[in-house]
């Protein structure tokens, strides 16, 4: 069983990555720490170098991996790192929604304690701002089903995005 996983593990790592399946996996691992794992380890090759988005899902994949660590520390430490990345990303990209969006979903989701929930309305605003604009449909549709459950969207900004 180890040696079939290692080699999954593998032939995800050497496959290019698709944005479409990264914002998939992001998903699922956000909503099912047993699929963190896998998520975390289809975003080991990517660096600082790569796209925006896939710089900012790296970040988002090694904070979900914190969540599993075993003391506070390397809980924090984890996040810490994570956060690093997402923050990279936006400072790289400042208009780019998908950074943005990223770091919408783990700020709403971060305890308090952290202290990683300065950001909100401002990414909550551009993202209500430029959803018509988003070229991608699936972009569109997965920022779409996010808004449409999460806590810090106003019914009334649900109901306009509903019917875009």
């Amino acid at each position: 069983m180890k040696i079939l996983f290692l080699f999954v593990s593998a032939f995800i790592l050497f496959q290019a990555l698709d944005l479409k399946e990264v914002r998939v996996a992001y998903k699922e691992a956000a909503h099912d720490s047993a699929k963190v794992d896998g998520f975390y380890n289809s975003m080991l090759k990517v660096t600082k170098d790569d796209d925006v988005s896939l710089v900012a899902y790296k970040g988002a994949a090694i904070a979900l991996k914190a969540r599993q660590a075993q003391t506070i520390k390397e809980k924090k430490e984890g996040f810490m790192e994570g956060v690093s990345f997402i923050e990279f990303a936006i400072e790289k990209a400042p208009s780019a929604i998908e950074p943005r969006f990223v770091r919408l979903g783990i700020q709403e989701n971060t305890p308090k304690l952290l202290k990683y929930k300065e950001d909100i309305e401002e990414d909550k605003t551009m993202i209500l701002n430029q959803f018509e604009t988003i070229d991608s449909p699936n972009l569109k549709g997965h920022i779409k089903d996010y808004i449409l459950q999460s806590k810090v969207f106003t019914t009334e900004e649900k109901t306009v995005i509903s019917k875009l």
